[in-house]
């Protein structure tokens, strides 16, 4: 079969070196694939179609690069190890805010004649048969163990965010509690008690689950999360609300650090829905992801709205 060396197989999007190799394209071709942008090595010895790539969103990109190590190690819900930490959170699609692409593995003892890539981190820690789950076909750690893992390796900030969601997917508190219970005395557990302590299941994304720590942390009194409120426009619900004020605190998801974009429709509706809210005596405080770093200006739009004084 002749090749052209600028070409791909019209099927496929995800492939080993070996597999390119069997299908004809030397290394030569290989090296003009990717030097013309036709195709893009996500680790030693496995490739992706650049087309596929490209169009992917930030997220997308983080898993497919598990997914290209689990192709390039041939990896099988049989495989010797779990995907874990970061990485199954990943696959669970688990919110994660600020966290490299490091491809993170639980291995119940490490292997003395196994190597592993510059960008994976393996952790030798004994875990149960309750421990694994399998997602996509990808042995991984269960949701409780991967929350588990994960704030005993993340920031605070990060931790809770990753939490919230995990709350909201599911996860079992009461066992995410005996977890912690049982691991006292280990790295990070403090930061895994504080955040279980915090965690809140009703907040909707990273951005309103920062707030919160933040209107906590700035001693501001704690409004009500996802309150609902009627209008003529109907039932709605806000991020946040202090009742007796009627003040809303409403964070605004279209930042370049989540794959979130509101269709012109969305915000249509939104405006909509805040001008009626208005007519009933409502009040909003809108913020950013932005406004989360800049924390005096925080407190004092918030302060000001409830004194009743105008906001910026």
């Amino acid at each position: 079969m002749t090749i052209h060396p600028l070409e791909l197989p019209p099927t496929g999007n995800l492939w080993r070196t070996e597999q390119l190799l069997d299908l004809g394209y030397g290394s030569r071709a290989i090296r003009s694939l990717l030097e013309s942008g036709t195709l893009v090595r996500l680790r030693h010895g496995c490739y992706v179609r650049a087309s596929v790539w490209l169009a992917q969103t930030p997220s997308a990109r983080s898993r497919q690069l598990i997914y290209a190590h689990a192709h390039g190690t041939r990896t099988t819900s049989t495989g010797r190890f779990l995907y874990s930490h970061t990485s199954a959170a990943r696959l669970r699609r688990l919110h994660l805010w600020d966290v490299d692409d490091a491809i993170h593995v639980l291995q119940k003892v490490r292997p003395s004649n196994e190597r592993h890539g510059r960008d994976v981190r393996c952790h030798t820690r004994p875990f149960a048969d309750d421990d694994v789950a399998v997602v996509n076909g990808l042995r991984t750690t269960s949701l409780e163990r991967t929350v588990a893992d994960c704030a005993m390796m993340l920031h605070f900030r990060q931790a809770l965010i990753l939490t919230d969601h995990a709350l909201r997917l599911g996860a079992d508190q009461s066992a995410l509690q005996a977890l912690a219970d049982s691991l006292d005395g280990r790295r990070g557990i403090r930061t895994f008690r504080r955040v279980l302590a915090t965690a809140d299941p009703r907040s909707e994304s990273p951005g309103e689950s920062l707030s919160r720590e933040l209107i906590l942390r700035l001693r501001i009194r704690p409004p009500v999360p996802q309150f609902e409120v009627s209008s003529r426009a109907g039932r709605h619900r806000l991020d946040f609300a202090w009742k007796e004020e009627m003040v809303a605190l409403e964070f605004d998801g279209r930042t370049k650090y989540f794959d979130y974009r509101p269709t012109p429709e969305v915000i249509f509706e939104e405006r909509r829905r805040e001008k009626a809210l208005e007519e009933e005596g409502w009040r909003f405080v809108r913020v950013e992801w932005k406004d989360l770093f800049r924390e005096q200006e925080f407190k004092n739009r918030i302060l000001r709205a409830l004194a009743g004084r105008p906001t910026p």
